[in-house]
């Protein structure tokens, strides 16, 4: 399946940005992936599984960024000038299988690093799944289309599952600052507004695009200028650099910190678990 199959011509200023912005993602995924992998050895055994979810997260958005680049200069070619369409198309089906694998990871690693009980974690962590499966499965439809009623109904269908995840999660990490340990509650805060913040790049980049689709209502982007095609693409690379990425190293910092302040008590028992983990 391919996004913008009717691809406009671009610029090689606007061609360069886009193609720049998806190395620039491969490699900091990349980057990321090892960092984290590495890292586990530095904070509690009870936290790593946080960090080898992080780890999973971008090594698995550094793989599909790279495919995402492979296709994006596949569809174009330079001549006379400018980046002319190939007629291949741009498969973005890439990003959506990302999706589906990295949110829900992504909803794991930050219950996991909260600390939060059994009967409290799991049935939480049900809900958000369920939920970002259904915002990622509303979403692609539009996606794909070249109607803009079609995309801005897939879109606002999507969004309702969007709204309840970060409901939920607003919700249940106010709800556990009281239980965090005083030198994290700040980090967890920052936790909150970080989701917020940089999940709304993701309705925002998906409907940037629809000003340059038939039938759209007129905006700032003319049709068929191409801005449409590299504010949604440069868009939803910053987003993923920053909600997994940087919201990786975010969970990083409350798992070392959490770490430096366990009893002598906690100390000895993760001492234990990492004896006969090894």
């Amino acid at each position: 399946m391919t996004l913008f199959a009717s691809l406009p011509p671009l610029t090689p200023f606007q061609y360069n940005v886009v193609d720049n912005v998806f190395s620039l993602t491969v490699a900091t995924m990349g980057a990321a992936a090892i960092f984290f992998f590495a890292a586990r050895s530095l904070v509690a055994p009870k936290f790593r599984p946080a960090l080898m979810v992080s780890g999973l997260v971008v090594a698995i958005a550094c793989y599909h960024y790279f495919m995402i680049r492979l296709s994006w200069q596949s569809a174009y070619a330079y001549s006379d000038g400018a980046f002319n369409p190939t007629g291949k198309g741009f498969n973005d089906f890439y990003r959506y299988a990302d999706w589906i694998l990295t949110v829900p990871l992504l909803l794991v690693e930050l219950v996991a690093v909260m600390g939060l009980a059994k009967e409290v974690a799991r049935p939480l962590l049900t809900k958000l799944v369920i939920a970002a499966a259904l915002m990622i499965g509303l979403g692609y439809p539009g996606e794909v289309s070249q109607d803009w009623t079609t995309l801005m109904i897939w879109g606002m269908l999507s969004t309702l599952p969007f709204l309840y995840i970060l409901y939920v999660l607003w919700v249940e990490l106010g709800k556990s600052l009281a239980t965090q340990p005083e030198s994290v509650r700040s980090l967890v805060s920052l936790a909150r507004i970080l989701i917020v913040i940089t999940w709304m790049f993701y309705p925002i980049a998906y409907a940037i695009r629809g000003d340059s689709l038939p039938g759209a209502i007129p905006g700032i982007i003319p049709e068929k200028s191409g801005l449409g095609v590299v504010g949604t693409q440069v868009g939803y690379a910053i987003a993923d650099l920053t909600a997994k990425a940087g919201f990786g190293m975010l969970i990083f910092f409350i798992a070392r910190i959490k770490t430096e302040t366990l009893s002598p008590e906690e100390r000895a028992e993760q001492l234990q678990a990492t004896a006969l983990m090894t």
